[in-house]
């Protein structure tokens, strides 16, 4: 697919990230561009490819846009934007009196993706893209990926949908709509490796972190999990076995984090001690 050639002097930088920045359009609010660092050409188109088959399988997520490229070389994906939208972490940050109610929406949300069942054939499996994930990771012993390797394929197997990156963030509103974004991730498999990184977000991550990411202080954001994790698997199971179960499974989002990150992550390594013993 050839991309389509834009200029940026028709947008303004509104935020970065691991990967490379976003941008809103000057004159149409409607439109953003999500641009990648120099030299990726192939993930944006990847992640727009992908964008359409999730969106196409059903998925409540805004339509995707068009594979772009700027004058100096960057590639992209422009987006018609949600206006007016706003994240379930930037709700219960500006609203903290009603975390319960976000909680309960983004837990409804989550049961809903968890139940829709995709063609394996169109997307990869979780198992799949942990094993390839932990035999590219660095910081593992050999031993260390052995143990790893074989809790990944001894996990359940389904067919239902996985967001990939199941943060609170990545989920928005407006009005009586509901969305996922940034599924770069999508994938299919057994949802605890989903709802781990649900849990890293909530409980894991320092204070700094969830200060600077999700506009909450990490109070706020371990009532939320408390909130959801009751949504999700009901009122009437205790709080101190769910985190039990999805604790090794929130330790395996470290093989994401330290992909982007391009280092270890004791923070999250702490929960597959049970694995790695």
């Amino acid at each position: 697919m050839e991309a389509i050639k834009i200029s940026l002097n028709d947008y303004v930088l509104s935020g970065g990230g691991a990967n490379g920045e976003s941008y809103d359009h000057r004159t149409d609010p409607s439109v953003m561009l999500k641009l990648y660092l120099p030299g990726k050409i192939q993930q944006p188109l990847d992640e727009m490819m992908l964008a359409r088959k999730v969106y196409e399988a059903g998925i409540p997520t805004p339509e995707p846009g068009e594979y772009v490229v700027t004058e100096d070389g960057r590639y992209g994906i422009r987006f018609r934007r949600i206006v007016g939208k706003k994240s379930y972490s930037r709700a219960t940050g500006d609203d903290p009196e009603h975390v319960q109610r976000y909680a309960d929406e983004f837990a409804q949300m989550c049961v809903k993706l968890h139940e829709v069942h995709v063609d394996t054939k169109q997307f990869e499996s979780v198992k799949d893209r942990y094993c390839r994930l932990l035999e590219e990771n660095p910081f593992f012993t050999a031993g260390e990926k052995d143990k790893l390797g074989r809790f990944i394929t001894d996990a359940p197997d389904t067919d239902t949908a996985i967001h990939g990156d199941l943060q609170y963030s990545n989920a928005i509103f407006v009005g009586d709509k509901r969305y996922f974004i940034d599924l770069g991730d999508f994938c299919y498999g057994y949802k605890l490796f989903d709802l781990g990184m649900v849990y890293l977000c909530c409980c894991l991550s320092d204070e700094a972190f969830i200060q600077e990411t999700f506009h909450m202080p990490k109070s706020l954001a371990i009532r939320f999990w408390e909130c959801f994790a009751a949504a999700y698997f009901g009122a009437d199971r205790p709080l101190k076995d769910i985190e039990e179960e999805i604790g090794p499974y929130a330790g395996l989002k470290t093989l994401i984090v330290e992909r982007d990150t391009k280092c270890p992550m004791p923070e999250f390594r702490e929960k597959l001690k049970s694995i790695l013993k």
